[in-house]
């Protein structure tokens, strides 16, 4: 295999100190067993997820400053799964450049979520174990953004929804979502809200954005409801 894969580093502006660190985070095992290398990617792939843990607990922790812990481990647990990363992987086009033995390649290794998810980690973890920390959470950023955006299943529960359907089950009267006040500068506003249903008050919640907060004031209305 030439340099090409190289390319993978291009769209962060990555020029690699050690070229064979990338590409041994593209060596799945049957190569390495083929090609008698002894090194594979499963080394790489180990710091990778050390990453992933690190910088998707972080990116969660100040993405949604009011979210509860059991919350933020099911959503952590959401973008760093396999399907996820295996998206992301052939996203970026991973798995065009992974090596793989001939009996794996036969059974269509190229295309299985695990295998291309492994890479994924493994090539961060080589971008880490190369360039350091700070450029391997660039870099992970960005993927955690795309897996985000382009994944709709890791959408934030919407309690909004799940409050109107339970209301409008009993009763055909609109909810009423009502701003109680905002704190903060502008580039770090608290926004304050309130639902109300039949003029009664049915839960508060606060958030940094307008929508944040109205979707924390659903969830403390169910919550009371389940009780």
């Amino acid at each position: 295999m030439n340099n090409s894969y190289l390319q993978l580093l291009r769209p962060y502006h990555i020029l690699p100190k050690n070229p064979d660190l990338y590409l041994e985070a593209l060596t799945h095992s049957s190569y390495a067993n083929e090609e008698n290398l002894g090194k594979d990617y499963q080394r790489l792939e180990f710091m990778g997820d050390a990453v992933f843990q690190i910088v998707s607990a972080d990116m969660i922790f100040k993405k949604y400053p009011f979210m509860q812990e059991g919350e933020m481990t099911k959503l952590r647990i959401k973008l760093v799964q396999e399907v996820s990363l295996a998206q992301l992987g052939r996203h970026i086009k991973i798995n065009t450049y992974m090596r793989l033995g001939h009996g794996e390649e036969k059974s269509h290794g190229r295309d299985k979520d695990s295998l291309i998810a492994d890479c994924v980690e493994a090539f961060l973890g080589a971008i880490y174990i190369d360039h350091g920390f700070k450029v391997a959470k660039k870099v992970a950023l960005s993927w955690l953004n795309w897996i985000f955006k382009d994944l709709p299943d890791l959408e934030v529960n919407d309690y909004k929804s799940q409050l109107q359907e339970l209301i409008q089950s009993d009763s055909r009267e609109p909810l009423r979502y009502v701003e109680i006040k905002s704190l903060g500068s502008d580039n770090n506003k608290t926004f304050y809200f309130k639902v109300v249903h039949n003029g009664i008050e049915l839960g508060r919640g606060k958030g940094k954005t307008k929508k944040e907060a109205e979707q924390f004031a659903a969830k403390e209305a169910l919550l009371k409801v389940a009780k």
